[in-house]
């Protein structure tokens, strides 16, 4: 939400249906196929958000997923009739029935520090524990094409699309060539680019612009088009004389 990515681009991307992303957001784990499933979904949605897939699996694995009922099933002593009637009484527990529960008791043990430790309080650490699964995915999530995550206040999307041949050069922050002078076929759709400033330059008006999700088409022009786009002042014209080069 953070970083105005589309459920429609998630879904597209990971190739999980929209439904059960929501799903996931709002921990409805009935609505989803199963445990194996969830969590195979949420190391996929977490790996296009640049979250720690791994932590959020491990949160859910603790806090949602029941352990096996095979894994308390006791072990049933199977020594001999003849033993016991030579001995004249039950000589108690085998040596492997203590090794089982005493194993078992130590997993317990081990599970539920685990869970004091993550479940401590946030003062402690200096910083806010993490509720649950939904607060992890909707309060944070990372550009795709940038290694730090910016301010979405000032931040603004761009995505392109043709409808026939068109020769895109396009400037991110810092000069950064991220269309660096190419002819793009009808239908061949860019990523979806974040930046605060974009400039960008085409030749002709064969595209359409999607600017922080929304569709704009360019009028037809006899030169070049280019563009300064910006969340403040959203798509302004630049003359011939400033529009950059990816030469």
């Amino acid at each position: 939400m953070r970083e105005r990515i589309d459920v429609s681009e998630i879904e597209a991307q990971t190739k999980i249906r929209a439904k059960y992303l929501r799903a996931l957001e709002n921990e409805e784990w009935g609505l989803l196929p199963g445990p194996t499933f969830v969590k195979s979904f949420l190391r996929t949605y977490a790996q296009a958000l640049g979250l720690d897939g791994k932590a959020l699996v491990e949160e859910y694995r603790l806090h949602h997923e029941r352990p096996s009922e095979g894994m308390l099933e006791p072990i049933v002593s199977t020594r001999s009739n003849r033993g016991r009637s030579r001995q004249g009484r039950d000589p108690g527990p085998s040596r492997g029935y203590t090794i089982a529960v005493g194993t078992i008791l130590l997993v317990i043990v081990a599970l539920v520090a685990l869970l004091i430790t993550n479940g401590g309080s946030p003062k402690k650490h200096g910083t806010k524990t993490t509720a649950s699964t939904r607060t992890t995915v909707e309060h944070t999530a990372k550009t795709r094409h940038g290694a730090t995550t910016k301010s979405s206040s000032d931040v603004v999307s761009l995505s392109i699309t043709p409808t026939a041949a068109v020769y895109v050069c396009l400037i991110g922050e810092g000069g950064r060539k991220l269309i660096p002078g190419e002819e793009l076929q009808a239908g061949q759709a860019t990523s979806t680019y974040h930046a605060k400033r974009f400039e960008l330059v085409l030749g002709n008006n064969a595209v359409t612009l999607y600017i922080d999700g929304r569709a704009r088409t360019v009028p037809a022009s006899s030169s070049a088009i280019g563009y300064s786009i910006t969340k403040a002042r959203g798509r302004r014209a630049l003359p011939s004389s400033r529009q950059p080069t990816c030469k």
